[in-house]
C-alpha cells in the first residue's frame, strides 16, 4: 500500500463513510472510492463490507488499523515538523562566525532578522579559520562565517558580501590622515601586527612583502580584536578589517581604507552534505545585506 491508500483506508475507517471521508480530506467521493478500491486489489482483499450506506471494517481492516493509525501520526508529525521549519517555530539556527565578523555585523543581522521572525532562536559562537573544519564537522555548528574555507576542504560556500582592510589608529597620532592611507606611511610608527589571523592577515603580510615594506611592530595580535583593543589603549597603529573598525570606531579612534585596496570576500561555509535550511538561507539573505551596507 503507498500513502495515499493508508491515508485513504484510515480516513474512511474513522469516519465510517465515502463521503464523511472525502470531506475530511477536502477531496471528492470518485477518488476516495477509486483510491480504497486501488488499495483492496492490492492487498487481495476486501476491507470494508457496503452496509446500508455505510462501510464497516472486515476483520483484516481491523488487523491492519493499529499499523495504519501508526503511520498516520508518523505522516502527521512529519508534515507539522515541515510547518515548523517553514515558519521557523523551535527553530534554532547555529550559526559561528570569525571573531571580526560576530563584533558587529553578526548581531545586527541577527537583530534585524528577529524583528522579523521573534519565534527563531540563535546559537551564535566565534570560530578562529583553524578550527573552523573541525566546528562543522562535529556539528557543532550548521554555517560558519568567514572569508574563505580552508584549501582543499570538502566544504561549499556562498558569497555574502565584500569586506577591505583599513588603518585603526588614534586621531592624535595621525591627525591630517588621507581618505586612503598607503602602507609605506605606517612606517617609523608603532604598529601592531596581525600574527596568525587567518588568510586575511596574510593577505596584509603579503602586500607588505610585495611592496618591500618593513614596519615597526610593537606588538602581535592573535585576532583583530586584541589588535584594535592595542590600537585603542594607544600602542600603536593597526590594519584591520572594516567589520572589526566599525564595530571600534570611537572617540578619539578613526580608521582609513588602504591605498590600494585590500578587499576580501566573506562567505557562508557549510559541509557539502548539509546545506542551508530554507531558514538558515533566509538569515543568511539579511546578514548578506548588513554585509553590504543595505
Amino acid at each position: 500500500m503507498k500513502l495515499r491508500h493508508i491515508e485513504i483506508f484510515h480516513a474512511i475507517y474513522v469516519n465510517g463513510s465515502v463521503s464523511a471521508a472525502a470531506r475530511a480530506l477536502n477531496v471528492s467521493q470518485p477518488s476516495v472510492s477509486k483510491t480504497l478500491r486501488h488499495a483492496e486489489g492490492l492487498l487481495g482483499f476486501d476491507l470494508f463490507h457496503r452496509t446500508g450506506g455505510r462501510l464497516v471494517p472486515t476483520e483484516d481492516a481491523h488487523a491492519l488499523f493499529a499499523d495504519v493509525a501508526d503511520i498516520q501520526e508518523r505522516v502527521r508529525a512529519l508534515k507539522e515538523a515541515g510547518r515548523n521549519l517553514r515558519a521557523g517555530a523551535g527553530t534554532t539556527l547555529r550559526i559561528s562566525a570569525l571573531p571580526s565578523l560576530a563584533l558587529g555585523v553578526l548581531p545586527a543581522a541577527v537583530s534585524r532578522f528577529l524583528a522579523k521572525r521573534p519565534e527563531v532562536r540563535f546559537d551564535l559562537q566565534t570560530v578562529h579559520h583553524d578550527d573552523l573544519m573541525r566546528k562543522l564537522y562535529e556539528r557543532e555548528t550548521d554555517v560558519a562565517i568567514a572569508s574563505e574555507p580552508p584549501h582543499g576542504a570538502p566544504l561549499a560556500r556562498t558569497w555574502l558580501g565584500e569586506g577591505e582592510l583599513v588603518v585603526l589608529y588614534r586621531e592624535e597620532e595621525m591627525p591630517d590622515a588621507p581618505a586612503r592611507v598607503e602602507l609605506a606611511q605606517l612606517a617609523g610608527r608603532p604598529f601592531i601586527s596581525l600574527a596568525g589571523s587567518g588568510p586575511i592577515g596574510q593577505a596584509l603580510a603579503d602586500e607588505l612583502e610585495r611592496l618591500d615594506v618593513a614596519l615597526d611592530e610593537v606588538a602581535a595580535a592573535r585576532t583583530f580584536y586584541i589588535a584594535a583593543a592595542l590600537a585603542r589603549a594607544g600602542v600603536g597603529m593597526t590594519v584591520v578589517d572594516s567589520f572589526t573598525a566599525e564595530a571600534w570606531i570611537g572617540p578619539g579612534l578613526s580608521s582609513r581604507p588602504l591605498k590600494p585596496s585590500i578587499a576580501f570576500d566573506v562567505h557562508a561555509i557549510h559541509l557539502i552534505d548539509r546545506p542551508p535550511t530554507a531558514l538558515a538561507a533566509e538569515f543568511l539573505t539579511v546578514l548578506g545585506d548588513v554585509i553590504e551596507g543595505r
